[in-house]
């Protein structure tokens, strides 16, 4: 087994999961905020909201702690941080928000809020991220794997390694800049490649992987479901193959992440000649925070001991307004104060300085013992025009129910939530190259969303007065991701389209 093999005699042990395994997730969490806050003493931001003092109730028994960060660190969303601190980072200047200047910056994907977000990237969180993919492929030790598989090749399809630099730092997709810092000894399981990888033309990047496709022997894909779906596609396309295992008949493993893969896995199986196994991460741009840990589980264990502090806000109406946006005076939650099925917004402190940071992700604990979640939506992506409160969850389950009982593969959508008279209407935009009734697949949407939503059900009968759904070919989709110049790596087409992002797509299809 020779990935296993060689990061075991590489001294990484399972230490890390252990403790994690048999210790109190507070006291993890705990010991990972005195870390943070004596690492980042000397900074700015930790002149300005009292570290040190926040530091001396630690020795101290309960939650003093706690409460002394929570009273002295603001709440903080992209644009506020950015606005009194990360601007600094940009500029060059050094003991910000984190020891030393930041010379990588993750732009986000921008399925919510600002199109373009630098996320600081620092040479600690580069270490964590690395860390919890090792967990990971430890993982894969609870499984029944021919030791054949752990000599393939790991295709990870990810953003360009060439980023853009200013003058002052670096600047691209995560997957853009970890790969770029891939440990020596994975080089030879890592497909594409470092030439093929620095290619930042997203078409001629696919092409490139088509015609070398028959080269490698793959075991394990890495990446966004629709980007994958399309490039296997496209090379039994160019091979006029029946499955992608004629080409790579030890491919086994999928790792994704990013969105659910629910709507994507009736059409991807079709690709396919014998099933994979789908591991789950929750890898984001600031930080990598859970990963599927046990075989036959659609939840994820969150990661408490590797440069990330939790905060966990309720996501209902005494917590946040209409717009989701957080309400002043909230107090957030600790890790051993969640209750299992309910929803929360997530705030994160970071070994890259990000600090009590909304990432905008909704989770739900399905586990307390374990901290196993599953993600639920964003904050942003929740439709609620008159009390509705549907969640992205709720839209892709109902999505993937009506594929099942169509027999029918939906590979993207989207929503809108617009005024009618009064009153209110959702606009369903289905992105399916099947033949499909439109007037159908509209009734059977809305009727499984009232199974799953006891709030849509009411809302049905009162406010919302309308839904309507237009069926799209899925390259709309894609065509439209190209224009917004957020083609490829990490990108993913929201679930919910508001404001700007919402008026830009409605010109995008007059124009078609």
């Amino acid at each position: 087994m020779a990935i296993l093999g060689t990061l075991l005699k590489r001294g990484i042990r399972l230490r890390e999961s252990l403790e994690q395994e048999y210790s109190s997730p507070l006291e993890l969490q705990k010991q990972e905020l005195k870390k943070l806050l004596i690492t980042a003493s000397k900074t700015q931001m930790a002149e300005k909201y009292g570290f040190k003092a926040i530091l001396s109730q630690f020795p101290k028994r309960g939650d003093d702690f706690y409460k002394a960060f929570s009273n002295n660190v603001p709440i903080y969303d992209y644009d506020k941080i950015y606005a009194e601190w990360w601007h600094k980072l940009q500029e060059g200047e050094g003991n910000v928000t984190w020891p030393k200047a930041i010379k990588y910056f993750a732009l986000s994907s921008g399925t919510s809020g600002s199109a373009s977000k630098y996320i600081p990237i620092t040479k600690e969180m580069v270490k964590a991220i690395r860390r919890t993919g090792v967990r990971q492929i430890l993982t894969l030790s609870k499984y029944d794997l021919p030791s054949k598989l752990f000599n393939k090749g790991i295709l990870m399809l990810g953003g360009s390694t060439d980023l853009e630099f200013n003058g002052t730092y670096f600047a691209g997709d995560l997957s853009g800049i970890t790969a770029g810092k891939l440990p020596i000894w994975f080089q030879r399981f890592y497909k594409p490649g470092q030439e093929i990888a620095r290619n930042k033309n997203w078409g001629e990047k696919l092409e490139k992987i088509v015609e070398n496709a028959p080269k490698w022997d793959i075991g394990i894909i890495v990446g966004v479901p629709a980007w994958l779906q399309i490039l296997i596609e496209k090379i039994i396309e160019r091979y006029e193959l029946d499955t992608i295992h004629d080409i790579w008949p030890d491919l086994t493993i999928f790792v994704h992440g990013g969105v659910s893969f629910e709507p994507y896995k009736k059409g991807f199986e079709k690709l396919l000649a014998k099933p994979l196994i789908y591991l789950e991460t929750y890898l984001a741009s600031e930080g990598f925070l859970a990963f599927q840990a046990l075989p036959d589980r659609s939840s994820m264990r969150l990661v408490l001991n590797n440069g990330i502090f939790y905060e966990f806000v309720p996501f209902n109406g005494r917590y946040f307004d209409e717009d989701s946006e957080l309400r002043s005076g909230v107090q957030p939650l600790k890790i051993d104060e969640v209750e299992e099925g309910v929803d929360y917004a997530i705030l994160i402190s970071t070994c890259a300085g990000a600090w009590r940071y909304m990432i905008g992700d909704v989770i739900r604990f399905v586990s307390i013992a374990e901290c196993e979640i599953v993600i639920t939506g964003r904050t942003k992506h929740f439709l609620s025009l008159c009390g509705e409160h549907l969640s992205v969850d709720n839209m892709n389950k109902a999505v993937k129910m009506a594929e099942d009982e169509m027999n029918i593969h939906i590979r993207e959508f989207t929503v809108l939530g617009v005024p009618h008279g009064t009153l209110f209407a959702h606009r369903w935009f289905i992105g399916t190259d099947d033949e499909v009734d439109r007037d159908q697949l509209c009734a059977v949407i809305d009727q499984n969303l009232k199974v799953l939503n006891d709030d849509y059900v009411t809302e049905r009968k009162h406010a919302l007065k309308e839904v309507s759904l237009e069926v799209l070919p899925s390259a709309v989709f894609y065509d439209w991701l190209r224009e917004q110049g957020k083609e490829g790596g990490q990108h993913k087409f929201p679930r919910v389209l508001k404001g700007p992002r919402m008026e830009a797509w409605l010109e995008f299809l007059e124009k078609q």
